[in-house]
């Protein structure tokens, strides 16, 4: 942006150029960018207005809270309104918000619970996990207690759930915590379980414990890890072995077996860092809708296997939201930079991780690439880039420090989606990933047929 080249492509006539610049300007995270989207926040086209609210959020700063504010509070579009979800948790994550536009803030995004959209009301009630030091911050552990018991959606209960368990655990109602031990979505129940753990009272292992012997693997696992913290024990941070009550999952049939491999070109010479020439722009972005905002762009979207020593884990990538990201997997892949990598790092209702050849965490092929963050939220089993982190005690992770290592999540990561780049998910072999442990390897990861 110093030259003045994405104010420019900002200004093209060209919509999708202006869309791409106008996110690139965001991820610049440059306040000099504020001017430049805040000038895009009423424009009439609804894709342009989501994304200037969006990159608004990633720079920051108090100039981006009135454009923000007024997006969250007036905007009636559906995609623009999850921008703004977005970007107010940001803000508010900084401490950017004066306490006037604090309550103004959080008084929308609670009436936000009750609108028609399902993504809307989920994003919302993650939004007010932001919310956990205000003023008011009682007021929202009611509001989602009122929220769940009325809730009939099972991605927006689980949302709500996650919101309790991450902020107000300690705060939240006995009872919607234990409803929520019933509830029909594994999810939901994955998110109460955590929330007793967190609670630090040992008397809801009784409460708990019959869900070691739930129907879901990943309920299974996150109940002991649950039971573990009620009683002092440290939390699991690598999975060398499937505990002895855990049923993992029996192997699923194989949609994808019989799609060919694409052609590789295995190389032992180091990797090199791609080329911005060389990305894919084929799937356009175009968030004029809520689903387009917060999922892929329609049309083909690269795939990739990963054959495992448990089975084959199938991967859909999306270049709309990550294009750099994707093309450095793609060239990793095609030269066979992931074969015989170990998960070295398996933490149980977590992640899964790879992609570093010493098999420590500590590889990589010698460059890093920037970070591509996007709407996209760190659902279960999501792809990412991992990345380098800050000595503690204060650690965190280090901005465009990815390179070679991703991982996928087992569970809803969703204070993940602040820092680190989603550039694909999970499509099949979802049992495999309940059957790995840290001995397991990549025997081989290759591209097949795009998504039709």
């Amino acid at each position: 942006m110093g030259n003045g080249a994405l104010a420019g492509f900002l200004r093209s006539c060209d919509r999708q150029v202006a869309i791409r610049a106008t996110l690139a300007i965001g991820r610049t995270k440059k306040k000099a960018g504020i001017p430049l989207l805040a000038a895009r926040a009423g424009d009439p086209d609804v894709g342009l207005r989501a994304i200037s609210i969006y990159g608004l959020g990633l720079i920051g700063g108090i100039p981006s809270t009135q454009p923000v504010l007024h997006a969250l509070l007036r905007d009636r579009s559906g995609a623009v309104q999850v921008a703004a979800l977005d970007a107010t948790d940001r803000l508010e994550t900084a401490h950017m918000l004066s306490v006037t536009q604090e309550r103004r803030a959080g008084r929308r995004v609670r009436e936000l619970l009750g609108v028609g959209d399902v993504i809307v009301r989920g994003r919302a009630a993650t939004t007010l996990e932001a919310f956990h030091g205000s003023a008011f911050s009682q007021d929202v552990v009611g509001t989602l207690a009122r929220a769940y018991a009325r809730e009939s959606d099972s991605y927006v209960r689980w949302h709500i759930v996650w919101t309790l368990f991450r902020a107000y655990a300690k705060r939240a109602p006995a009872e919607t915590l234990q409803s929520a031990l019933h509830d029909k979505s594994e999810v939901v129940r994955i998110e109460a379980v955590r929330a007793f753990g967190r609670r630090g009272d040992n008397t809801a292992i009784a409460l708990i414990q019959p869900l070691t012997n739930d129907s879901s693997w990943r309920v299974q696992e996150q109940t002991l890890e649950a039971i573990n913290a009620l009683q002092g024990k440290p939390a699991t941070a690598h999975l060398k072995a499937i505990p002895p009550e855990v049923h993992t999952p029996a192997p699923q049939s194989d949609r994808f077996a019989s799609l060919p491999a694409l052609p590789r070109t295995v190389s032992s010479a180091k990797p090199q860092k791609p080329s911005p020439d060389a990305i894919d722009t084929t799937p356009a972005i175009d968030p004029a809708t809520i689903a387009l905002m917060t999922g892929p762009a329609k049309g083909l979207h690269p795939r990739v296997r990963l054959v495992t020593t448990k089975g084959n884990i199938y991967v859909e990538l999306f270049p709309e939201w990550a294009p750099l990201t994707v093309e450095n997997f793609l060239n990793l892949t095609a030269s066979g930079y992931y074969d015989n990598n170990r998960w070295f790092r398996i933490v149980p209702d977590f992640v899964v991780q790879t992609g570093d050849p010493k098999g420590d965490g500590n590889g990589d092929a010698g460059y890093t690439i920037p970070a591509e963050e996007n709407p996209i939220e760190q659902n279960s089993y999501i792809i990412s880039m991992g990345m380098n982190y800050t000595d503690p005690p204060n650690a965190h992770a280090i901005r465009d420090s990815a390179g070679t290592q991703f991982y996928i999540t087992l569970s809803p990561q969703l204070h993940l989606d602040r820092d680190f780049t989603v550039f694909g998910r999970v499509i099949g072999g979802t049992d495999v990933l309940g059957r790995l442990i840290e001995s397991d390897t990549i025997i081989r990861a290759e591209r097949i047929p795009d998504s039709p």
